[in-house]
């Protein structure tokens, strides 16, 4: 049933929880019209979860849109927020397989990849491999988790913002502030005292949530007051950054250029400095057809959402919506 056109009451048509194997069950939902254009949402963190805030994007008249928690959050099971919870089996390798698995689970030919943040680096990492399934890309704060970007969100950033990112250096031990800062926080949280686990996890989220807020007047992210998602997003997001999303140095960079055929359009605040705009602009260059929006007045995030909105409006109608059988 369609209600709200920005989704703030929207109900999923239909729901459930994929077996993706490795014990874990992935939640997904459908909305929107059941015959519109298939769209899948790649939400960010990793570990942020899909919530119904992501349908405001959508014409939900048009679109028939999936979202789904990736594997260990949000809804999805078992969930890491359980330091027992094992991450060996949760790598980008792993998430791209299930989000083919629930193509083909929703008997979906083909479906827009719409994500933002470390959704930009997944959906990507989906197109690539995937270039046949999917029929528009579209992204927002765009990064490819390279080395590079991690060093500059964990290290270079902090050039920024000095005060915050020597709290965030000195949340581990001394002899590990001049390496890698993301594997040395991974390894905190895998630490035999569970204090020092939960102690890692609220610094590393600190860090996270200043980043982010370039923008005057941006309040913190109550979403770090939940000791659950805060767990779930620090093990995360050290566990993909400290190994660089698995990804070779430009792997996706070099990938794109397989895209031609597919129209990808990248959104992406100048004031985004957690993703220096960089990224966005050497994809763009090296992807056939890929349009590349810069709004100066924006960050990460914020600002961006009118535009968004638009990009998905205009690609409503581009082609007729793709099922198998």
């Amino acid at each position: 049933m369609l209600l709200d056109r920005k989704g703030e009451h929207m109900h999923a048509y239909d729901k459930g929880m994929l077996d993706v194997g490795d014990g874990n069950l992935v939640y997904w939902e459908v909305a929107g019209n059941p015959e519109g254009k298939p769209a899948v949402v790649v939400h960010g963190g990793p570990g942020s979860g899909a919530g119904p805030g992501w349908y405001r994007k959508f014409d939900l008249d048009a679109y028939q849109v999936v979202l789904f928690d990736q594997r260990g959050c949000g809804r999805s099971t078992p969930s890491v927020s359980d330091w027992a919870v094992s991450l060996d089996a949760n790598t980008t390798h792993h998430l791209v397989a299930d989000m083919e698995l629930l193509r083909e689970h929703l008997g979906i030919g083909k479906w827009m990849v719409f994500g933002g943040s470390w959704g930009a680096t997944l959906g990507l990492a989906y197109a690539v491999r995937h270039p046949d399934r999917v029929s528009e890309v579209v992204l927002f704060g765009v990064g490819t988790t390279t080395r590079r970007e991690v060093e500059w969100i964990t290290r270079e950033m902090g050039r920024v913002f000095p005060e915050e990112w020597a709290r965030f250096r000195d949340g581990v031990p001394e002899q590990d502030r001049d390496g890698n800062l993301a594997d040395a926080y991974a390894r905190l949280m895998e630490h035999p005292d569970l204090a020092v686990r939960e102690k890692a996890a609220a610094a590393w989220c600190e860090w996270e949530d200043r980043h982010v807020r370039l923008l005057p007047g941006l309040e913190r992210d109550p979403s770090y007051d939940d000791r659950d998602f805060r767990v779930t997003f620090a093990r995360l997001v050290t566990h993909y950054w400290r190994h660089a999303a698995w990804l070779g140095d430009d792997e996706l960079l070099r990938g794109v250029a397989g895209l031609g055929h597919v129209p990808g359009v990248l959104v992406h605040g100048r004031l985004d400095v957690s993703t220096p705009l960089e990224t966005a602009w050497r994809l763009s260059r090296a992807w056939p057809g890929c349009e590349l929006i810069v709004l100066d007045g924006a960050g990460h995030g914020p600002g961006l959402g009118e535009t968004l909105v638009a990009v998905v409006g205009r690609l409503a109608e581009r082609n007729q919506p793709s099922r198998l059988g």
